[in-house]
């Protein structure tokens, strides 16, 4: 194909964006980036009545946050392809689905929906219960009525649907760039329909006259929409635009991390963990649900996540930046079979990105934190403290969590290390580590570290059987960072402050 590569996302506005969505997007966006194309975001609203209020901007905004972002498209701006929003686009849809009606491969159908309700009843036992080859000869439609009948009902402004033709016998071939060649016979088809009694199209409809009109080469998505595109395939042939008909490539599943099935919010709701990019509120309901920016993922991170859940590089590269996949991109090394979502791979994703952040660009979220619960410390001592505990983080607001000891004293002790570390030893033990904490001139972690094996040494008592104990008396918790570099950084007077109160709330507690 000569033509310049262009693709595009086409979610409906019908809730929040799920991750599986923003996996569909940024395929497509690394394939046209890769290949020099235009990425374009087009929303699918023509059933009204799923129209969700405040899921267009939601979809804008998510693919703001991830970077993903659309050469054209709705919010995003455009020339001669706009508007990008289907129920904008309505007056382009009619004159071909009548050029389908004037070439007999479309009909007018009248039936009401008991009728239909009757039909599928009464064919039931033959299992060929859908409005097809078979069935539509005993309906009303413009295939059975005579033609002044028809006329007559399209002039009283009597309710109908157009339907696609599909023939009896006849073999429909879909070229998938994934999953190779698929081929479906005409008689396991049903005539859906293509034009709504409401003036509106169908997705079927809209969906292929979109394309065309706005030169897509490439139809990248899910693939759940893979039983439909014997139906678009159908439809190109039919409106004479096979030559530039796009190739498609159906998506493999995203899976739940447990059993088997499709990745949904009540799996991200029972277990932990969000499946929306962004905080979703439901006005309707009043629920909230989590969106992994607000839990405090980098974009970076999640997008890496998201591009290997089906997708590898051809080596055992995992940490990419989105240049890099770009690079790497190619639709064959795309799965056929889905992939299982890993919560716990998803933090490790952040937590890299989080370790390769440098000190200078963490300062401001621990800053920010720490004044936030009424301390103040220089940006020196806050740059110190954030490269010890950047290694234990997984997410930037944990900072305070996993830091608030270097900013003041203790009031509560890991009780579990008290109980099973405090043996009679013990307070002497920390009654000498304090004296000998008095008489070091340069405290450092190296002289600390030589002081407190000495210390243990002298005492005939192991110093790894201490080394927990003592964490718990300084920080409060029984793990962190670099336990001696945390001792030099908190600093000499503090430190010997807090194993005076340690020994005396400890005695006194056990």
């Amino acid at each position: 194909m000569n033509r310049k590569v262009r693709v595009r996302f086409a979610p409906s506005p019908t809730g929040p964006l799920h991750m599986g969505g923003v996996r569909t997007a940024l395929y497509n966006f690394l394939f046209a980036k890769k290949h020099g194309g235009d990425f374009i975001l087009r929303l699918e609203d023509t059933d009204q009545s799923r129209y969700v209020q405040g899921a267009e901007e939601y979809i804008i905004e998510s693919l703001k946050w991830c970077g993903i972002v659309p050469n054209e498209g709705q919010g995003f701006g455009g020339g001669i392809h706009a508007p990008y929003r289907q129920s904008e686009r309505k007056h382009l849809y009619k004159q071909y689905v009548m050029q389908l009606i004037e070439n007999e491969t479309a009909y007018y159908a009248f039936d009401t929906p008991e009728e239909i309700e009757a039909m599928r009843e009464r064919f039931k036992s033959t299992n060929t219960a859908s409005y097809n080859y078979v069935t539509r000869e005993a309906m009303k439609n413009s295939l059975t009525l005579p033609k002044d009948e028809v006329n007559r009902r399209l002039a009283s402004g009597e309710p109908y649907v157009i339907r696609i033709k599909i023939p009896r016998k006849e073999e429909i071939r879909v070229k998938d760039l994934i999953r190779g060649n698929v081929v479906v016979h005409s008689s396991q088809m049903d005539d859906k329909v293509l034009f709504k009694s409401d003036g509106m199209p169908t997705y079927h409809l809209a969906n292929v006259v979109d394309d065309y009109l706005m030169e897509i080469t490439h139809v990248i998505r899910g693939e759940e929409w893979l039983p439909s595109a014997p139906l678009h395939v159908f439809l190109y042939k039919c409106l004479g635009w096979e030559q530039v008909m796009p190739e498609f490539a159906h998506l493999p599943l995203l899976l739940k991390p447990e059993g088997n099935g499709k990745l949904s919010k009540r799996d991200g709701d029972r277990l932990g963990f969000p499946v929306f990019p962004l905080q979703w509120h439901d006005s309707n309901t009043g629920e909230t649900n989590a969106g992994y920016r607000e839990k405090g993922y980098f974009p970076e991170a999640f997008i890496n996540m998201l591009a290997l859940l089906g997708w590898n590089p051809g080596n055992n590269t995992e940490i990419m930046s989105l240049q890099e996949m770009i690079n790497l991109f190619s639709i064959e090394r795309i799965s056929k079979s889905g992939a299982k979502f890993d919560a716990a791979k998803t933090k490790w994703f952040n937590q890299q990105y989080l370790r390769n952040k440098t000190n200078a660009e963490l300062l401001v979220a621990l800053e920010a934190q720490v004044k936030a619960h009424g301390f103040a410390a220089a940006i020196d001592y806050l740059e110190k403290v954030i490269n010890l505990i950047k290694e234990k983080a997984y997410f930037i607001n944990e900072f305070w969590e996993l830091s608030n000891y270097f900013f003041k004293s203790p009031t509560t002790y890991d009780q579990d290390v008290v109980h099973k570390k405090w043996k009679d030893s013990v307070p002497h033990f920390i009654s000498q580590l304090e004296q000998a904490f008095y008489e070091i001139d340069t405290f450092n972690a190296e002289e600390i570290e030589k002081v407190f094996k000495h210390t243990a040494q002298s005492l005939d008592l192991s110093p790894g059987q201490l080394m927990q104990i003592f964490r718990v008396c300084i920080s409060g918790v029984s793990s962190g960072p670099a336990l001696f570099e945390t001792t030099a950084l908190i600093g000499k007077t503090e430190i010997i402050s807090r194993l005076g109160k340690a020994l005396s709330q400890l005695k006194n507690l056990v």
